[in-house]
C-alpha cells in the first residue's frame, strides 16, 4: 500500500478517520467545561474557608440528612470510597463531621455533621448564595431553571432507559 502525498505530509497530524464526533463538542466535555467554569466561581470561596470541593460536597450531603452511610454518602456525593475515607478523615479531625457505629450492623459507620459543620456551613452559605445569585443574574433565571430541567431530563433518561417517553421534550 503506498502513501499519498498529503498523508506523508500529515503523518504527525491528527487522523480525522475516526468517524467521531469533534472532541471539543462531546457531550462528557462540553458538561465537565461547564463543571470547571461554574466551580470557579466557587472555588476562591472555599478556600477562604480552608476547604475543598469535594469537602464542601460531603458537608452539603449530610446537612439535608440527618446521618448517612458511608457507601450511601460516597453516592450521593459522586465520590469513589477510598477518596471519601480520606475526606472523612480530615473532616473528622477538624471536627466538622461524626462517624457512629450503625444500630443494625456493627460493620458499617454512619457519619453526620457536627455542630462546629453546621457553623461552618452557615460561614460559607452567604457567600455562596451570592455566587448563586450572580451566576443567575449572568445567565438568566429562566435560562438557569431550564438547564436544571433538562440536566435532570438527561439523568433521568440515561439512569431509566425505559423512561424516555416519559421525559418528553416540553419546549
Amino acid at each position: 500500500m503506498t502513501k499519498r502525498p498529503a498523508d506523508s505530509a500529515n503523518a504527525s497530524a491528527p487522523t480525522r478517520q475516526v468517524p467521531m464526533r469533534d472532541f471539543s463538542r462531546s457531550l462528557p466535555m462540553s458538561l465537565l467545561r461547564a463543571r470547571e467554569a461554574v466551580m470557579r466561581q466557587f472555588r476562591p470561596k472555599l478556600r477562604e474557608h480552608g476547604l475543598t470541593e469535594q469537602q464542601w460536597r460531603i458537608l452539603r450531603a449530610l446537612a439535608s440528612i440527618e446521618a448517612a452511610e458511608v457507601t450511601e454518602l460516597a453516592r450521593t456525593a459522586f465520590l469513589l470510597g477510598p477518596s471519601l475515607s480520606r475526606i472523612l478523615r480530615d473532616l473528622e479531625a477538624r471536627n466538622l463531621i461524626e462517624r457512629k457505629t450503625a444500630k443494625a450492623d456493627q460493620r458499617r459507620s454512619m457519619v453526620s455533621i457536627s455542630k462546629e459543620g453546621v457553623k461552618l456551613m452557615a460561614s460559607v452559605a452567604p457567600s455562596s448564595e451570592a455566587i448563586y445569585a450572580e451566576i443567575t443574574q449572568r445567565f438568566g433565571a429562566r435560562k438557569l431553571a431550564e438547564l436544571q430541567e433538562m440536566l435532570g431530563q438527561l439523568e433521568l433518561c440515561l439512569a431509566f432507559p425505559d423512561a424516555g417517553d416519559d421525559v418528553t421534550d416540553e419546549t
